[in-house]
């Protein structure tokens, strides 16, 4: 693990932790977090581990808002705005590996896919993807999940911002008893995503 970083943004400065592999990356996997979370969340923790044994580099970024001590979350073009610049750097940084994935869990999932193809991301993992405002079904944001690009969901089957459906490109796969946290087996949840990065040819196979 590399020491904690911070990269200026128009926004204010972004944090980012890096995690690599023993060997040389197959991928590098940017995560962001949840709107009033943080990089360390049970689930992201996981699927660091998980992908870098499988060979891939990890970024978790933490965005400015979360820097300068605040939980509220930023407008959503701020979000986008700072992302796209936190991964223009990360591009060059780690120029040696061809292969960028985007993803996050919950706010931070949905900024993935909104900027995805700006940055020239080649998929998109989506933990915890919030369909729409607990009890407000009618807000669907299904539309930001239909980015064109290998897409994996991992929702709980509990979890109140709802279950997004599967379309083309979208896997969706749904945790059982789960609820927004996917707190209950974080490795059981790292695991699939290991699966699937295997299945895209991203990371290394057993």
């Amino acid at each position: 693990m590399l020491p904690s970083d911070e990269i200026t943004t128009p926004r204010g400065s972004a944090r980012i932790d890096t995690d690599l592999p023993t060997r040389p990356a197959t991928a590098l996997l940017v995560l962001g977090h949840g709107a009033g979370g943080s990089v360390d969340a049970p689930d992201l923790l996981a699927v660091r581990d998980a992908s870098i044994a499988a060979g891939l580099a990890v970024v978790r970024v933490t965005q400015p808002y979360r820097v300068a001590g605040r939980r509220a979350p930023a407008p959503a073009g701020h979000l986008e705005e700072a992302w796209t610049a936190v991964l223009g750097v990360l591009r060059d940084r780690h120029a040696d590996v061809p292969t960028v994935l985007v993803g996050g869990r919950s706010s931070g999932a949905r900024v993935a896919c909104r900027t995805a193809r700006a940055v020239g991301a080649v998929g998109v993992l989506a933990l915890a993807f919030p369909l729409h405002p607990p009890g407000r079904p009618e807000r669907s944001r299904a539309a930001e999940l239909a980015t064109g690009l290998p897409t994996l969901v991992v929702n709980g089957d509990r979890d109140p911002f709802g279950m997004p459906q599967p379309g083309p490109a979208v896997q969706v796969l749904t945790r059982p008893g789960e609820t927004h946290d996917l707190r209950r087996d974080p490795a059981g949840t790292a695991a699939l995503v290991r699966d699937w990065l295997r299945a895209q040819g991203w990371a290394e196979s057993e």
